[in-house]
């Protein structure tokens, strides 16, 4: 499921698009190869007859409904769960039925910082987490892949958001010059 671009900005463009690490997939495959493999073996040693044909219908259902709660759901949480970054701000979202956003502008980043356990730095992800002005603080992301990566862009993006929206020091002395001068102010921008 791609990531609507109609949340975008008109001249917001997106840097970094990710889900979390494929990690997170290993359970379900897991979950969905150990109940085919159970399926099968109960097909091939369940005795023929009533007994045995009842008795494959019900590990056939126990293993369809571990496969949809085990392996189909987790599934889907990896897959529609976001981490966007933009030139403008980081977007996290998740939900499979229903969706919680949360916008983290860029000019409210405070602080980030990354954590990778000794497994997550042999399998190149990590947890991020970002902390913002307001009343919600911090934001834990788990499993980001190439986590180190991900927070040297986010510096990046960070100071060049700044950059961008701040005045340099030759502008400000134009302007204190200007002022000196009694010339209006004119917009730097």
């Amino acid at each position: 499921m791609a990531f609507p671009e109609d949340v975008l900005t008109e001249d917001e463009h997106v840097v970094l698009h990710l889900h979390p690490h494929w990690k997170a997939l290993i359970r379900p495959i897991l979950v969905l190869a150990l109940t085919v493999a159970a399926v099968v073996a109960g097909w091939i040693l369940l005795p023929d007859g009533d007994g045995g044909a009842i008795a494959l219908y019900i590990l056939a259902g126990l293993g369809l409904v571990l496969v949809l709660w085990l392996g189909l759901w987790p599934f889907l949480v990896w897959r529609t769960t976001h981490y966007l970054f933009t030139n403008e701000r980081v977007l996290l979202q998740e939900g499979v039925l229903s969706r919680n956003r949360r916008d983290l502008p860029l000019t409210r980043i405070n602080d980030h910082a990354m954590h990778q356990r000794f497994v997550e730095r042999m399998l190149g992800c990590g947890t991020l987490t970002i902390e913002s002005a307001g009343e919600r603080g911090q934001s834990v992301l788990p499993d980001v892949p190439h986590v180190d990566r991900v927070q040297t862009k986010l510096y990046e993006l960070v100071e060049a958001h700044h950059d961008k929206h701040s005045l340099g020091d030759g502008e400000m002395r134009e302007m204190l010059a200007d002022m000196a001068d009694g010339k209006p102010l004119r917009d730097p921008s």
